[in-house]
């Protein structure tokens, strides 16, 4: 089931017959897998020290795999349209550079669709044709990673990893010839994997088919698409960059963004916030295009920027008050250590003990 879910895959991103994969537990698996393939193969091509190149909006499994795998990672900037700045790239790029975008250079170039990935392979099929490729049709793309649990729809805890060639797969492979238990090949990086969710998907994928895609892409894109020319046309909010897919997010140069959040959030709507740049993210499902679902969010937001505009220059409180403060922090390590300390406190059994000071009445039984 695990190889025809990557076949189904490696099909819908164009791979030809050498094209394979794997699957994952999900789309960070999948994108510490092509980094550890790429610095392994780096290694293999005498680079003692490689470097990845990602801009700086890639997602923070690449960080996770810099740290992880001791690959040096080199964040370039981005255009004014949210776009990788292909000319800083190509000044970035070293005899060190094991991972980018590049074919002239030899060198492999990965594309995370993580999030969309199941979106764009069916959007010209749905009437709306990017206005790129981004699979495997591009020349010297070599890895996609694809989330088949985001809008592939299967449950959570599954993705895909696809290579254009097993070349490249054979170094994401770990393989201990010499343990006394016998030969243990490892084709990812958990070694038992639970087979029901590889079923799951298969059968998800299956069920769902090119023409439950389809229409699910269809209903997704129209409905982002008009969100987006609603949000244009109210004052004070500003979209970032040009999106073409399901995901969006937004500003406000007259207010501080982080304002609307708390608003939105007692009306229902319950969004990410980001914090470079300071804004709203807002990512499409199949649940906001049932009808009226998108147009009571766009009255909730001209609702919420007029409350807002009577007094523009108030300051934020509760949690969005604290991520900006997180976001403002010079000492990012400090940052690192605040959320260290939230995890060590979310995995605490320990109950809080009581202070006697505090103790009203006898702490004895009466």
């Amino acid at each position: 089931m695990e190889a025809e879910v990557v076949r189904m895959a490696c099909t819908l991103f164009h791979g030809g017959a050498k094209s394979c994969g794997t699957m994952t537990s999900g789309g960070t698996e999948s994108i510490l897998l092509a980094c550890k393939a790429y610095r392994d193969l780096a290694y293999e091509k005498g680079i003692k020290y490689p470097e990845m190149l990602v801009p700086v909006s890639a997602h923070a499994a690449f960080d996770k795999a810099a740290h992880y795998f001791r690959i040096k990672i080199v964040h370039i900037p981005l255009t004014e349209l949210m776009q990788v700045d292909v000319k800083a790239m190509k000044k970035a790029i070293t005899k060190n550079t094991a991972m980018l975008l590049a074919l002239k250079y030899d060198i492999p170039f990965h594309v995370d669709a993580c999030l969309g990935g199941f979106l764009i392979v069916f959007m010209e099929k749905a009437g709306f044709p990017l206005q790129q490729c981004f699979d495997f049709r591009v020349k010297g793309v070599t890895s996609i990673s694809a989330d088949t649990h985001k809008y592939g729809y299967a449950p959570k805890g599954s993705s895909v990893i696809m290579y254009s060639d097993a070349k490249y797969r054979h170094h994401q492979f770990f393989v201990a010839p010499d343990w006394q238990g016998g030969i243990y090949p490892s084709p990812t990086i958990a070694g038992s994997r639970p087979g029901c969710l590889i079923a799951a998907c298969w059968a998800t994928m299956v069920h769902l088919g090119e023409r439950g895609y389809v229409e699910a892409t269809r209903k997704i894109i129209s409905t982002t698409r008009f969100i987006v020319s609603e949000l244009q046309k109210i004052d004070h909010i500003r979209i970032i960059g040009k999106p073409e897919v399901s995901v969006f997010a937004f500003k406000s140069d007259s207010f501080d963004i982080y304002l609307l959040s708390p608003l939105l959030i007692a009306r229902g709507w319950n969004l990410n916030i980001l914090q470079f740049p300071r804004s709203i993210h807002f990512c499409v499902t199949l649940l906001q295009t049932e009808p009226g679902v998108a147009e009571q969010f766009l009255k909730n937001v001209r609702e919420c920027v007029s409350e807002i505009m009577k007094n523009p220059k108030e300051k934020t409180s509760g949690m969005t008050a604290i991520y900006g403060l997180a976001q403002a922090i010079p000492d990012r390590n400090l940052v690192s250590e605040i959320a260290g300390g939230y995890l060590d406190s979310i995995y605490s059994t320990n109950p809080v003990p009581l202070a006697d000071t505090h103790m009203n009445g006898s702490p004895s039984p009466h």
